[in-house]
């Protein structure tokens, strides 16, 4: 007990520590009334932080087919995939992601950040088995599941600037003569700024270097590229990671690629080899979504208007949405204390909207991030436009 009583009082200082600095977090529950909506406190609000990009979380079609496979197949897969966690679903789901994706083979994962951490660390295990450590070149604002991975790994990372591909050339030309296989880890959109990755460069500077890519599509699987089904979609990219949690309304991650790379993962993946398999519910609303993102493209095309629209109010306010091109559309404001204030306002005003403060962003990159869905009604999007102006002047004080 004494011993947990010295544990507490470290604790408890590094929270009022963070409190002082405007960056403690605390656990708000909601209750999901739709898509877009939420109940907190009583209150209805809109809600603009969700990543269910085409408000698939609630399409019926995603609820009929994760009934469905529960009520036949239980709640549980009782068992890793390597035991006998793997059934005939697991394996058709990951075959219509394939096709999906474009790709030889897919594999399921629990969560995005465990295939991340997991994936890419089996990967740089394996080429630094080759004889020379890996030359790792990974943007320096890679989501923390990518930098936990190349942590895991025990590699060191050479970053190159965000979304700067002139550095990242020079970069692969400085190493030119290095030993070691060579590895490019980025995003294809950032989940902080909303800016998008030049894949074709992107695998054309690795074609000519040798290099392999790993490429997460997580924040643009469902919304960008042909049908949804992403930005490295007819481009030469080795790895392809993605979600399920976001514009595909459930819950889960994946990996597309080679047959063998999927094959290899299935014996030296740690995140898969270790974790129970997907449930049958959660392998319904995957399969379901699979059926329908290709077939949504007005709502894609919504979903762009509405973007651009508030981004144009952002810029109209005199701050940044710099430099979003996509749903994500981040308002900078730079101090944590503001953005907090900034997010009261929204809520006072009817709308959900967090404030995302360090160690998410970078020292002194506090911002609301709005997170745009297609079931976003034309009465939400001009809610949305009116509040902004009066939280950025209730937010300066």
């Amino acid at each position: 007990m004494r011993f947990m009583a010295c544990f507490d009082t470290l604790f408890q200082t590094a929270l009022d520590q963070m409190a002082q600095r405007h960056i403690r977090r605390v656990l708000r529950p909601v209750r999901q009334s739709g898509p877009v909506t939420v109940i907190r406190d009583g209150r209805a609000l809109v809600n603009f932080s969700s990543n269910d990009y085409l408000g698939l979380s609630h399409h019926p079609a995603l609820a009929a087919r994760a009934a469905q496979w529960l009520h036949e197949d239980g709640t549980g897969a009782g068992a890793s995939r390597l035991v006998t966690g793997t059934t005939a679903r697991h394996m058709a789901v990951e075959t219509r992601l394939a096709a999906f994706k474009g790709a030889e083979a897919a594999l399921l994962l629990a969560s995005g950040w465990q295939a991340n951490a997991s994936v890419l660390a089996a990967i740089l295990r394996l080429a630094g088995e080759q004889g020379a450590p890996p030359l790792v070149f990974a943007d320096r604002l890679n989501h923390a599941s990518l930098h936990h991975g190349c942590m895991a790994a025990g590699v060191r990372q050479i970053r190159f600037r965000h979304n700067d591909l002139d550095h990242l050339e020079s970069l692969l030309l400085r190493h030119a003569n290095d030993p070691g296989l060579r590895i490019i880890v980025t995003e294809s959109v950032f989940s902080m700024d909303g800016d998008r990755t030049d894949i074709a460069r992107l695998g054309a500077l690795a074609r000519e270097h040798g290099a392999f890519t790993y490429v997460d599509e997580a924040h643009a699987t469902g919304v960008l590229g042909p049908q949804g089904r992403g930005l490295c979609a007819g481009h030469e990219i080795d790895l392809v990671m993605g979600t399920f949690s976001k514009a595909l309304g459930g819950f889960g991650a994946f990996v597309t690629g080679s047959r063998a790379l999927c094959d290899w993962l299935v014996n030296a993946c740690s995140g898969f080899v270790f974790t129970t398999a997907p449930p049958p519910a959660m392998l319904g609303a995957m399969d379901a979504a699979l059926e329908c993102v290709p077939h949504l493209d007005a709502e894609r095309a919504r979903l762009a208007r509405n973007a651009a629209h508030i981004r144009d109010v952002v810029r109209r306010c005199g701050l940044s949405p710099e430099p979003s091109t996509t749903q994500i559309v981040p308002i900078m404001l730079g101090d944590a204390a503001r953005a907090l204030r900034f997010a009261a306002s929204l809520e006072a005003q009817g709308l959900l909207a967090a404030a995302i403060r360090p160690p998410t962003v970078p020292p002194n990159g506090s911002r609301i991030r709005l997170a745009l869905s297609a079931a976003h009604t034309d009465a939400m999007i001009d809610q949305l436009a009116t509040a902004i102006p009066l939280a950025l002047q209730q937010s300066a004080a």
